[in-house]
C-alpha cells in the first residue's frame, strides 16, 4: 500500500516508493464559492465577490458571432488564423509593437497559458521568482511542474510589485521571473520605469521572463504596460476573460519569444490541442467591441469608487493601490489572522463571498481579503450595505470595539 509523508519544508509529498510529488495547496476561493453556491442552492441571497468574474457577459456581436458559427461551422481541431492576425494587428495599435502571428499560441485561457510558457521555457527544478502576494496559480503551477517558486514579500511601501533591486536581492541563483501588471490580488500597476528595468534584468543575467497581462485594458489611470514594448524575449500571457468579459469562453493566448515558439507549439499540440472553435469565432468579433467593452469599464471604475469610500468608512483603511483589474486588497489585521474562517463567517452571516488573503499571500495572507467589483452597481452596493453592520460589531483583536 502506498503511504505519502508531506514535508512542509521540502514542499514536497515524498512516498514510501522514492517519488517525490509536488505539493500543489488548494484554491481557498473556489472552497468558499462551491460553499457560496450551496448555501444559494438551499435558498440564500448570495453577492459574489470571491472572483474575477465579470458579470456583463459576452460583447453582444461575440455572441451573434457564436450564434452565426453554429449555424455554419460543423467544429474541428482549428487554430484561428484570422484571429491570431486580428490579435497581431492589436498589438501594433495598442502597444506599438511588432508582434508576428507566428509567434501567438491560442490556448483554453490563460491558466493553459501560463503552463505552456513555463514547461517550454524552464527545466525541471527551475527557480522562478515572483511577488507576494500574487495570484495563488502562479505558485502552485510552478510547483506542480517540479519548479521552485521564489516569493518575494513586496508591501504597500513598494507598492505590492517586484522592482530589479528586490530580484538582485534574492539569495541564491534564479532561472525566470513571473510578473503581472495590473496584478491580482492588489490592482497594482508596473511604473514603465521600473518595468524596464525588470526587463534589462533579466537580459543582463539571461532569466526567463513571463508576464502576466490578463488584466491589461482595464485601468483607470494611466495604460498599463505590455512587457514587449521593452523586449521581444519575454513571455506574455493574456486572455478573453477579463476585459473581453468572456470568461466562460475558455478562450487565451501566449505570445512566444521566436526562438520559443517551435518549443511551445509542440507542447501544446499534445497537451492541449485547440481551443474551442465557437470561442474562436466569437473571440474575433469581440476585438471590435471597444465601446461595449469600455462602457463595462465605466461600470467598474464607478464600482472602485464605491468601494474606495466605503471601505474606510466600514474600519479597513488599508488598502492596495487598486490602480488596475478589479480588485481591492484590504487589511483586517486589526479584526482577525485568519482570513479563511474570517471570509466564510462573513459569507454565512451577510451572503457576501470574498476571498481570503491566504489563497495570495502564504505568510501574511491571513490578514487581508479581497473583494472583487466585477458586478453591478447595484449589487456592489447592496454588498456594502451589508457588510456595513457586520463589520461595525467586530472586536478588535484584543477585545476593544472597532
Amino acid at each position: 500500500m502506498r503511504r505519502s509523508v508531506t514535508s512542509a519544508e521540502s514542499g514536497s509529498t515524498v512516498t514510501t516508493e522514492g517519488a517525490v510529488l509536488p505539493v500543489v495547496d488548494p484554491f481557498y476561493a473556489i472552497g468558499l464559492s462551491l460553499l457560496a453556491r450551496r448555501l444559494e442552492a438551499e435558498g440564500a441571497n448570495i453577492i459574489h465577490m470571491e472572483f474575477g468574474q465579470p458579470s456583463t457577459g459576452a460583447p453582444s456581436r461575440a455572441i451573434a458571432a457564436a450564434h452565426a458559427a453554429l449555424d455554419s461551422d460543423p467544429g474541428s481541431y482549428w487554430e484561428s488564423q484570422d484571429l491570431k492576425a486580428r490579435l497581431s494587428r492589436h498589438y501594433s495599435e495598442t502597444y506599438g509593437v511588432d508582434l508576428p502571428a507566428g509567434r501567438i499560441l491560442l490556448t483554453c485561457g490563460a491558466s493553459p497559458a501560463l503552463v505552456l510558457a513555463l514547461a517550454t521555457r524552464f527545466p525541471a527544478g527551475a527557480r522562478i521568482a515572483l511577488a507576494r502576494p500574487g495570484y495563488v496559480a502562479y505558485r502552485n503551477t510552478i510547483r506542480a511542474l517540479h519548479m521552485e517558486p521564489v516569493e518575494i514579500p513586496c508591501g504597500a511601501e513598494v507598492d505590492f510589485q517586484l522592482s530589479a533591486e528586490a530580484l538582485d536581492s534574492v539569495e541564491g541563483p534564479l532561472d525566470g521571473v513571473i510578473i503581472a501588471s495590473p496584478a491580482n490580488p492588489t490592482g497594482s500597476i508596473l511604473p514603465a520605469p521600473r518595468l524596464e528595468a525588470i526587463v534589462r534584468f533579466c537580459e543582463s543575467r539571461r532569466l526567463g521572463l513571463v508576464s502576466d497581462e490578463i488584466y491589461h485594458g482595464l485601468t483607470y489611470g494611466e495604460r498599463a504596460r505590455s512587457v514587449l514594448e521593452f523586449t521581444d524575449q519575454a513571455f506574455v500571457v493574456n486572455s478573453f476573460s477579463k476585459y473581453f468579459s468572456m470568461v466562460a469562453w475558455r478562450l487565451g493566448w501566449l505570445a512566444a519569444p521566436m526562438d520559443h515558439a517551435h518549443r511551445a507549439r509542440a507542447l501544446i499540440s499534445n497537451l492541449f490541442l485547440t481551443p474551442p472553435s465557437l470561442s474562436q469565432h466569437a473571440a474575433l468579433a469581440a476585438l471590435d467591441c471597444r465601446e461595449e467593452l469600455e462602457a463595462n469599464l465605466d461600470v467598474y471604475r464607478t464600482n472602485r469608487g464605491l468601494l474606495l469610500q466605503a471601505l474606510p468608512e466600514l474600519g479597513l483603511a488599508s488598502i492596495a493601490p487598486a490602480d488596475g483589474a478589479f480588485y481591492v486588497y484590504a487589511d483586517v489585521g486589526h479584526l482577525t489572522q485568519d482570513s479563511l474562517s474570517f471570509c466564510e463567517r462573513i459569507l454565512r452571516e451577510t451572503g457576501v463571498a470574498l476571498a481570503p488573503g491566504v489563497d495570495f499571500d502564504p505568510v501574511e495572507g491571513g490578514r487581508f481579503i479581497r473583494f472583487s467589483f466585477a458586478l453591478s452597481n447595484d449589487l456592489v452596493r447592496e454588498g456594502l450595505e451589508r457588510l456595513a453592520p457586520w463589520f461595525a460589531a467586530q472586536p478588535r483583536l484584543g477585545g476593544a470595539p472597532t
